[in-house]
């Protein structure tokens, strides 16, 4: 473990949204894999467990989803067209389409979060800048270049952005910047774990410890 960036939730934010809250959580040594067949197994394993024990109708009235779309809702933003991570994870299960393949560290935070139901974000630790991060409300009109996208999309002033030293590194609670993503490079993450009210603070540490230990299990330097 190394020291974690402070975290610091702006004015504005904090006084439209009391009680948000997210947890940081840094993880050394790890390598990214393309591919581990252990960890394809145990996401076999956890895709039948979800496929058997929920459905795409019932996860509107789950309570940790409906607060992470109420949350979406109080901001502006449609979580039936913008989805929260875990949700788009488990929906992804749900219909037939499995859980995404990246590299080991991704598809193990992805993991978590679909068994978990808490949204989470990882970012290069030594890409990021500086030791503050802010969470802060968008500009409108500022653009936002996210993992996977051809070109910068320009923001509507309703998200709620992550940023270090040298600006955004996540759409808060559904898309990461391509600047600072996790890689077969990386070496250090930094995970964020992503809280809104009423999500308790002890689900949020849970949901961080069965992510550092399913990313140790599969993606460390040791192993």
């Amino acid at each position: 473990m190394s020291a974690l960036p402070e975290l610091r939730i702006s004015e504005e934010v904090a006084s439209r949204h009391p009680g948000l809250r997210a947890k940081l959580l840094t993880i050394d040594g790890v390598r990214a894999r393309p591919l581990d067949e252990r960890l394809e197994a145990l996401k076999a394993e956890v895709q039948r467990r979800i496929s058997a024990e929920r459905t795409l109708e019932g996860l509107r009235d789950d309570p940790i989803f409906r607060a992470y779309r109420d949350f979406l809702w109080s901001v502006g933003i449609d979580p039936t067209k913008t989805r929260p991570a875990s949700e788009a994870l488990v929906r992804r299960i749900l219909s037939g389409r499995g859980l995404p393949r990246i590299n080991t560290v991704v598809d193990s935070y992805n993991l978590a979060s679909a068994l978990s139901g808490i949204p989470m974000a990882a970012f290069d630790a030594d890409r990021l800048s500086g030791e503050v991060l802010i969470m802060r409300f968008s500009r409108r009109g500022e653009e936002f270049l996210g993992i996977g996208m051809d070109s910068p999309r320009a923001l509507t002033g309703r998200e709620i952005l992550v940023e270090d030293g040298a600006g955004p590194i996540a759409i808060y609670l559904y898309r990461d910047a391509a600047r600072t993503m996790v890689t077969e490079s990386t070496r250090r993450v930094l995970l964020m774990i992503c809280g809104v009210p009423g999500i308790p603070e002890e689900a949020l540490d849970e949901a961080g410890r069965l992510a550092e230990r399913i990313i140790g299990d599969y993606s460390s330097l040791t192993k």
